[in-house]
């Protein structure tokens, strides 16, 4: 199970080799065994004794914004990088292999949107047609994305950029027209989220934000050091690579949970400013069905395992691909 701690005044304790969690309403006590990960926001406290059980048992701790975005973590020194995993990535990320890799990346990513949109129900014959465009339209895109040709990821990038912005673009106005009318939005939003749909979504992606770079320390690999992303600085720019593939993951389960109605207005706020955020109960829904989809075990390249799992497969995977590039 997930631990999420966003109550002002919650505190995560140990008590007696487990976990305590005090609040408002009393306290509850967690076996560690049962614990993947504790995710703490803004006016909850843990403390040392808890992190360092924690740490003891391979949790991972991440400290979320509002956004539901990690601005920090504690894990393990077990999970420190060999030099040699370090120097071939940095190897791989100049080399003409990183091209391929971050098109079939975006590749991939307009893929899953092409799918997606594929399985929506449609009973309109005219949204219907504006759908064929749209599939249409990202099948272009992903033509183009696949015809770049370069030696490093820097000389296509401002391209690669602008029609993956693009397909996205297309994508989300098609999801658009088939949401209930009270989730329907402008456009893709970030920060912050105008509508309660964008909320969703940005939350949701700061989860699998979390997850992708937990998989990474793990597997060795520096999350800061990035494919695509590498103009920006501090910032673990690989997760931002990595998370494309992943992204539908969320979308699928926004999506659903918006078209069963489970989102209402106690679920989220509206500040001066018309931006939306995410309340205790939306987070609660939101969270819960984010694990269960991310607990379902899956066909994934002939190999059955849950999608969390297959994150951590592919980090691990990613690793020993670097380790077996060539030295120049």
């Amino acid at each position: 199970m997930e631990l999420v701690l966003n109550t002002f005044g919650t505190y995560l304790t140990k008590d007696n080799d487990t976990f305590m969690v005090a609040h408002k309403d009393g306290k509850q006590r967690i076996a560690p065994a049962k614990l993947k990960s504790v995710l703490i926001s803004k006016g909850a406290q843990i403390s040392s004794d808890a992190a360092m059980l924690a740490i003891e048992h391979n949790i991972d701790v991440f400290f979320v914004d509002g956004t539901g975005k990690p601005v920090g973590r504690i894990w393990s020194n077990k999970f420190g990088s060999i030099t040699t995993i370090r120097r071939k990535q940095l190897d791989f990320t100049f080399s003409a292999k990183a091209v391929k890799w971050i098109k079939d990346i975006v590749a991939e990513k307009i893929d899953n949107q092409i799918a997606m949109l594929l399985s929506l129900q449609v009973d309109d014959s005219i949204i219907e047609n504006k759908f064929k465009t749209y599939i249409n339209r990202l099948t272009d895109y992903k033509t183009k994305i696949m015809g770049l040709e370069s030696e490093v990821v820097s000389d296509i990038a401002a391209s690669l950029r602008g029609w993956e912005g693009s397909a996205s673009r297309n994508y989300f106005a098609a999801i658009n027209l088939v949401l209930p009318k009270e989730h329907r939005f402008e456009k893709r939003s970030q920060h912050p989220a105008t509508d309660a749909f964008n909320a969703l979504l940005n939350y949701g992606y700061g989860i699998l934000y979390g997850k992708i770079e937990g998989a990474l320390i793990k597997a060795g690999i520096d999350p800061y050091v990035g494919v695509f992303h590498r103009e920006d600085y501090n910032r673990p720019v690989l997760v931002f690579d990595i998370i494309e593939k992943y992204r539908i993951w969320i979308d699928y389960v926004v999506i659903s949970i918006t078209s069963q109605k489970a989102i209402n207005h106690d679920c989220y706020s509206v500040r001066n400013d018309g931006s939306y955020w995410l309340e205790g109960l939306g987070k609660r829904i939101l969270i819960q069905s984010v694990n269960d989809y991310f607990d379902e075990v899956i066909m994934l390249k002939g190999m059955e395992r849950s999608r969390a799992t297959h994150i951590n497969l592919y980090a691990q995977n990613l690793a020993q691909m670097f380790l077996k590039l060539k030295d120049n």
